[in-house]
């Protein structure tokens, strides 16, 4: 068995009581307080994630608008400098590549952030469709990733930092921001549903940078996450997760990230005309939350059914800490996508009712 590939954070986990697995082939905390307790403090205080498995690949050269522009579902040519946009790259049947942040830094200077599952599979993907005027360079192994999330994120960071975050709006941000003297791009971005920033900085400032970040919020009893609180986080707020809702047989369209394809931009990207084709009939499959009526929790890959026939499957479902109900995401027939609609939900064997929800499960109120 390959040995598991580690962040720059990896020898504080234990020191913080984290709890590590394996996930994707990295060893990353799945909780250290407690994956309830962490979410809880997410909504209601802060909580501080290790996301420093994430991938960055810059584009950079005279060409890279015209290159992404081919690349991705969205239109980057709306992108301003300092601005970030959320978009997915597709294969020609308008399968999923990976869903992805791009931030502009300026014009011909692109960060792209992908999962950590796909980095080498975007970078080959990107490479092989790469044009003249456009130079991408993998810089995963050098860039760390912090994201203090939360309502009280920003008075936390606040106290670190000379750079007056609340000039930084939702989906913007600013590059050499020093924070107790370590440079990093600050972005009002996030994986949870509420306020905070994604701190991008160089690896041998994060471990330094996460303890003094826990520090700075003792008093608003911020506390470090793992990727269980990330996940019930993430599904609450219906934000996808690719390998559930979003992969290589499943596309954007039908995953519900439709805003982030446009299907009319000028340049044509690639997987375009079934994408526009889904947008105008409407894809055969509709990502649908769904809620138990019978007890039980649905889980990824349980089937669901109307009747006797198979009309498709979980992708994400849990108990909801916030809602405090069995709740989850389904790709099913658009026939009964409807909310209100009646389905059932196989779980252990047993046939379990369930009736389709409108999404998201959770929004947060306020800035």
């Amino acid at each position: 068995m390959s040995e598991l590939k580690q962040t720059p954070l990896h020898d504080l986990y234990r020191e913080y009581g984290g709890k590590t697995i394996d996930f994707g082939g990295w060893a990353l905390p799945v909780q250290f307080s407690g994956i309830k307790d962490e979410h809880e403090a997410v909504r209601s205080r802060a909580g501080l994630f290790d996301v420093s498995h994430m991938g960055e690949i810059t584009v950079k050269g005279e060409g890279a608008l015209e290159y992404l522009q081919r690349m991705m579902t969205n239109d980057l040519s709306k992108l301003k400098d300092g601005g970030a946009q959320y978009t997915a790259m597709c294969y020609e049947d308008g399968g999923t590549v990976d869903d992805l942040l791009v931030y502009k830094r300026k014009d011909h200077d692109y960060l792209l952030v992908v999962n950590a599952s796909n980095i080498e599979k975007d970078y080959e993907w990107l490479i092989h469709h790469a044009t003249e005027g456009v130079e991408l360079t993998n810089r995963s192994g050098e860039i760390a990733q912090l994201a203090i999330q939360g309502p009280l994120a920003e008075k936390i960071l606040q106290k670190l930092t000379d750079t007056d975050l609340g000039s930084i709006g939702f989906f913007k941000f600013q590059d050499e921001v020093m924070i107790n003297g370590h440079e990093a791009l600050v972005s009002r971005t996030g994986y949870t549903g509420e306020d905070g920033f994604e701190i991008y900085c160089a690896s041998d400032s994060a471990p330094a940078l996460w303890k003094e970040i826990l520090q700075a919020g003792e008093e608003e009893r911020i506390v470090p996450c793992g990727l269980g609180a990330r996940d019930t986080l993430r599904f609450e707020a219906n934000l996808a997760l690719y390998g559930q809702e979003l992969s290589k047989t499943i596309t954007p369209i039908e995953a519900g990230i439709g805003f982030a394809v446009k299907v009319n931009k000028d340049i044509p990207f690639i997987g375009q005309e079934v994408l526009r084709k889904q947008k105008e009939e409407g894809a055969p499959r509709k990502l649908v939350g769904i809620e138990m009526i019978d007890r039980g929790i649905p889980r990824h890959g349980y089937s669901v059914f109307s009747g006797e026939e198979l009309i498709g499957e979980v992708t994400t479902g849990t108990q909801s800490p916030t809602l405090k109900k069995n709740i989850g995401l389904a790709l099913i027939s658009k026939e009964f996508a409807e909310p209100g609609t009646e389905v059932i939900v196989e779980i252990r064997n047993k046939q379990l009712k369930a009736v389709v929800v409108k999404t998201p499960f959770y929004k947060r109120t306020g800035k």
